[in-house]
């Protein structure tokens, strides 16, 4: 018995089991990575700067970037106590698919570039993991590649308003076996990414002086990116944004972006009258446009603020999350932007979100340690979300809502 003047006992706790690796379990050069942050902290030694800063980069100001972030420090929980949370369960059920998590990896352009490989090895995790991975058009691997590495992998598309080459492309993917094919919708033209002019990268990559001082400076890129890249298959090429092999990633004949800035929904609707396996339509933040998507007969939308790589200053995705998730109908909500903990996927799913996805910590993971680095970002979420839900009082996903959250009262006051 614990009277009031003993201390002894006040720090014993009793708790549920959770699927935590013991601390001697983790490889030892990943033992400084606790949380998805710090990927980024270690990723940033092993990159020339040109390279991480085209990942890290958003636009302009990188206001787009830091309130997507922000919005979900914009809600605080209201946890319920005395509840019976063992038994917990992450399983949600999309699109046909019933995944072991609730988050996936988003599209990552370039990632082959970044990381020897990475494409396959985020396909690759994503399977061992049972989450989703969505495959970049940007990507620098043929998308039949990625799909024989991972069977239930998605595939991204940046598509021009021409019909003809959206035909041929969709009949590609078809043919190579995917089910799901996303149409990003935010890329009418490329935004304004200073920071990859002050770094020297640019699109193709020019051999500058500065390109080469910053690349002798991170041998284990060069050596274990670059070169391995050029010696086991040749020059990278953009494999997938249209039907046939785009050019060479450093050649001067740049990847065919013409006429983006002329898709619209009609070729929405006749992508959904010729595509006959899921369809998800990425980049939307107004609910006017998830509405129409939805009318379209779209199995679900992602909304994005496209990492806050391309409009500076737009609106959070969490901000239009409520409105759309309350009219979704038989559509499913999928969210990404501004997520890096537990707690964020929870806030997000009590907000109304299905699923949501994530796309530089895994980079960085790969960066870091390859598959094996990729998954240990997973594990941390994944053991983050278990823990988020036991402290909440849920034992699934779908049963958070919200009821569980408050704005936090400094915006609260705000707005």
């Amino acid at each position: 018995m614990t009277t009031r003047g003993d201390t002894t006992a006040i720090n014993i706790a009793v708790t549920p089991e959770v699927q935590v690796r013991p601390a001697n379990t983790v490889p030892r050069h990943f033992r400084d990575l606790l949380a998805l942050d710090d990927f980024e902290r270690h990723a940033r030694k092993r990159l020339p700067n040109m390279i991480f800063q085209y990942v890290k980069g958003g636009v302009e100001t990188g206001r787009g970037i830091a309130a997507a972030y922000e919005a979900y420090q914009q809600y605080v929980f209201v946890p319920r106590m005395f509840r019976d949370v063992s038994g917990r369960d992450q399983h949600v059920s999309l699109l046909g698919h019933n995944w072991s998590h609730p988050f996936g990896v988003a599209p990552l352009g370039g990632a082959s570039f970044v990381s020897y490989r990475a494409d396959l090895m985020l396909a690759k995790a994503a399977r061992a993991m049972n989450v989703p991975m969505i495959l970049s058009a940007s990507s620098l691997i043929p998308l039949e590649e990625v799909i024989a590495a991972n069977p239930d992998a998605w595939f991204q598309a940046y598509l021009a308003g021409d019909q003809p080459r959206i035909d041929r492309l969709v009949e590609r993917v078809e043919r190579a076996g995917y089910k799901t094919l996303v149409v990003t919708g935010d890329t009418p033209m490329l935004g304004n990414r200073e920071h990859n002019t002050r770094s020297g990268f640019s699109m193709p990559i020019k051999i500058t002086p500065k390109v080469m001082w910053q690349s002798a400076l991170s041998p284990r890129w060069l050596l274990g990116t670059v070169a391995q890249t050029f010696l086991r298959h040749g020059a990278p090429h953009f494999e997938n944004t249209d039907a046939e092999r785009g050019p060479p990633m450093m050649s001067n004949k740049v990847r065919n972006t013409n006429a983006r800035d002329k898709l619209s929904w009609k070729h929405v609707e006749a992508i959904r009258k010729k595509w006959k396996g899921n369809l998800v339509i990425k980049g939307l933040m107004s609910p006017e446009d998830a509405f129409i998507a939805r009318d379209l007969g779209a199995d679900a939308v992602i909304l994005s603020n496209h990492g806050g790589r391309q409009l500076d200053h737009t609106v959070p995705p969490l901000h239009t999350l409520p409105e759309i998730a309350a009219a979704k109908g038989n559509m499913k909500v999928i969210i990404d932007s501004g997520i890096r903990r537990g707690t964020d996927v929870m806030k997000a799913m009590a907000l109304g979100a299905d699923f949501v996805f994530l796309g530089r910590p895994f980079l960085y993971g790969s960066v870091i340690g390859a598959q094996a680095g990729i998954e240990h970002a997973m594990h941390i979420l994944r053991d983050e979300i278990d823990r988020d839900m036991a402290l909440i009082g849920v034992t699934k996903p779908d049963q958070l809502d919200a009821a569980l959250l408050r704005r936090a009262p400094l915006f609260a006051r705000e707005g």
